[in-house]
């Protein structure tokens, strides 16, 4: 039997090592792919640090991408040949979450992205934009597809302003899918380096929060006083409260991840309850939300920012340029 070779992680916070495993035909709904790509998210940090449960051993990294080269007797709309991506939450179909589709994650709950071959459900893979590569592709089941949750969350149109706090994959996809609408974008940073990156990819304000730290208050400056439509807010604890203080009346937060921390955040209720401010939570999105981010992406022939390229081997060089903040955008790793 055909072998294959899948880097695993035998318990918690230990070192992702090669396995040999064999090439198994795909059962009557799934597909096989033959993995191209992957990218690093920071839950993929998380997960890699040993921090989330579940069962030992497996094959980390929940966002991938490849081609088709095999399918179940019952798949329908996917031939070998298709270049795919999975969805971050797989048994999320499509329309509100439920408690039980948001527990599998590819590599926390089962095996992910990080091996050359991989057997998921049909109905969780999406086609790949046609104008990206693989690697590009890899960024979009999490961060893509988080991005566009929130902007549809905020049911952002021409002429709104979009708040997008830093310099990672989230905030630069979202930056981008905004400029598609028409929107207006203030981009904020620690560096104006990566502030540059971010106005060429079309961001209509820069704030660089280390010179400038009551950002919120930059916000309203370039909005005449009036505050963003729509916040991003990557950060969590830390970020918050400015990002409650940045939005206009009736304006939307959305809550898309925790960098800062995920400790208890203090926001002014008066804040919120006074100006009718909406919080929202999103977690990334369902496999319609993805195969909806892929075709906006294809529509505006998006092509998501790549700072660090690696080989997969080099898992461990991706999880420190991570953790020192060195990446503008995504870190993608190819498999060969």
């Amino acid at each position: 039997m055909e072998t294959y070779t899948a880097m695993v992680m035998e318990e918690a916070g230990s070192v992702p090592r090669p396995e040999p495993r064999p090439v198994h035909e795909p059962g009557r709904d799934e597909a096989v792919v033959r993995v191209r790509a992957s990218s690093m998210n920071f839950h993929d940090l998380v997960n890699l640090l040993g921090m989330i449960d579940g069962p030992w051993p497996r094959v980390p990294m929940s966002d991938g991408a490849g081609e088709v080269v095999a399918v179940g007797e019952r798949v329908r709309g996917l031939e070998v040949g298709d270049r795919v991506t999975g969805a971050f939450l797989p048994r999320w179909s499509h329309g509100p979450p439920g408690p039980e589709v948001e527990r599998y994650v590819p590599g926390d709950a089962g095996d992910g992205w990080l091996q050359q071959y991989a057997r998921f459900p049909a109905a969780a893979l999406v086609p790949v934009p046609v104008h990206l590569t693989d690697l590009e592709a890899a960024t979009l089941p999490c961060a893509g597809t988080t991005a566009w949750s929130a902007l549809r969350a905020g049911s952002v149109k021409a002429g709104d302003v979009v708040v997008c706090l830093g310099t990672g994959g989230v905030s630069l996809l979202a930056l981008q899918l905004a400029k598609a609408h028409g929107a207006e974008v203030v981009l904020t940073s620690s560096s104006d380096e990566k502030l540059r990156v971010g106005e060429s990819l079309g961001a209509d304000h820069l704030v660089n929060y280390r010179s400038t730290p009551d950002w919120d208050r930059a916000v309203r400056a370039a909005t005449g006083g009036r505050g963003a439509d729509l916040v991003l807010d990557v950060g969590g604890a830390d970020t918050l409260p400015r990002s409650v203080r940045a939005v206009r009346r009736a304006g939307m937060v959305v809550v898309v991840g925790a960098v800062s921390g995920a400790d208890t955040a203090e926001v002014s209720i008066f804040d919120v309850m006074g100006r009718n401010v909406h919080l929202v939570g999103i977690t990334v999105g369902s496999v319609a939300d993805h195969a909806a981010c892929c075709r906006a992406v294809e529509l505006h022939r998006i092509h998501p920012p790549i700072s660090h390229t690696l080989d997969w081997t080099e898992i461990g060089e991706a999880m420190r340029a991570m953790q020192a903040h060195e990446h503008v955008g995504k870190i993608a790793l190819r498999i060969s």
